[in-house]
């Protein structure tokens, strides 16, 4: 990719995204307007960027200029040394542009639902899953977003076959989007009297949430079903229809929501669930067909596929798909994933860059 052609004819793009937002008429419609807002700002990052390469390969042809042609002896070796500086700072700055050329993703900025199961290993996977939910809540916490659990599934150990949170707050998708995918704890569980170590594994879907004009679903095509809630929660959950099931027929998908008393909240939480399912569904889809950038390990997003291993006895976790390896577990699992978490989001916009070089 020639990097200077990219970055003029973004230039010439920016100065047409300046002119529409100068056009008052713009605001008058509301999704236009938000895609323009934030393609500017994007162009503006980058065009700031831009300006400090121009301004290094500037320098360097100065400084070759001095070193050549100047009288002045510490003239020359002041360029010398000034070229050096810039020559180091070129590679850097044009690695910085080639992240940054990859737009942001428009779905970087959804709030998220965050379903967590457990697979194999029975009990302790349920424990698991309770440990994995806990260290995404610290996550959040450390963030400062904002989550609410949507529907639990406790297990007698103290685990949870199945935990759905709601979480909400700036960048939230965009930082844990490459979390979707099946993990591996390997550890001697709690409930091994023999002290024998155990693998087992849990899934992780992380579905960005779905407002009404991401995704048009036809009433016809859902079954609401009411019943009563099953489990602890007392007298009122469980004497009245207040859980709620949704049945999308095309799909088969069947949403439940039972952890709320009012059947209307329950049934509010229900069809944000199934919005946000069904519209994982159609990016998934969608990634299929743009075949070539779903070539991206870290973005396949297969629920089937490991992605992880939480290994206590040597106090590392490993993510397979970047090979990277964190020595600190306790700490990992306190919610500072930030080192693992920005790798692979720098690793899935190389893999992006390089489809865009070919």
């Amino acid at each position: 990719m020639d990097l200077i052609k990219k970055l003029e004819d973004l230039s010439q793009r920016f100065k047409i995204v300046q002119e529409e937002i100068a056009d008052p008429d713009i605001v008058k419609d509301q999704k236009r307007y938000r895609d323009v807002m934030r393609e500017n700002q994007y162009l503006s990052d980058l065009m700031e960027l831009y300006d400090q390469y121009k301004t290094i390969l500037r320098g360097i042809e100065e400084d070759k200029v001095l070193i050549t042609e100047a009288d002045d002896a510490d003239m020359r070796e002041m360029a010398r040394e000034e070229l050096k500086e810039l020559q180091e700072k070129q590679p850097q700055m044009e690695e910085q542009i080639k992240l940054k050329l990859i737009p942001p993703d428009p779905l970087d900025e959804k709030n998220i639902i965050l379903e967590i199961r457990s697979a194999a290993g029975g009990d302790e996977a349920s424990l698991f899953v309770r440990d994995l939910w806990e260290m995404y809540c610290h996550l959040a916490e450390r963030k400062g977003w904002k989550k609410e659990v949507m529907e639990q599934q406790e297990t007698e150990v103290g685990g949870f076959n199945k935990i759905v949170t709601s979480i909400t707050g700036q960048f939230v998708y965009g930082t844990i989007r490459w979390e979707s995918g099946v993990h591996r704890v390997q550890r001697v569980p709690a409930t091994e009297s023999q002290g024998r170590l155990q693998t087992s594994t849990a899934t992780v879907a992380v579905l960005p949430e779905a407002e009404e004009a991401d995704i048009t679903i036809n009433p016809g095509d859902v079954r609401v079903d009411v019943m009563r809630a099953g489990g602890p929660g007392g007298q009122c959950v469980n004497t009245t229809d207040s859980a709620v099931r949704l049945t999308h027929i095309p799909t088969g998908i069947v949403v439940i929501q039972q952890d709320q008393k009012s059947q209307i909240k329950n049934k509010e939480k229900a069809w944000q669930v199934l919005r946000a399912r069904l519209f994982d569904l159609k990016q998934s889809e969608l990634d299929k067909e743009r075949s070539s950038a779903r070539k991206m390990m870290v973005g396949n997003g297969d629920r089937s596929e490991k992605i992880r291993t939480y290994n206590y006895p040597q106090d590392r976790v490993t993510d397979h798909r970047i090979n990277m390896s964190v020595h600190n577990l306790p700490g990992f699992m306190a919610g500072n994933m930030d080192d693992m978490l920005d790798a692979l989001n720098v690793y899935a916009k190389e893999e992006q860059f390089a489809e865009l070089d070919k």
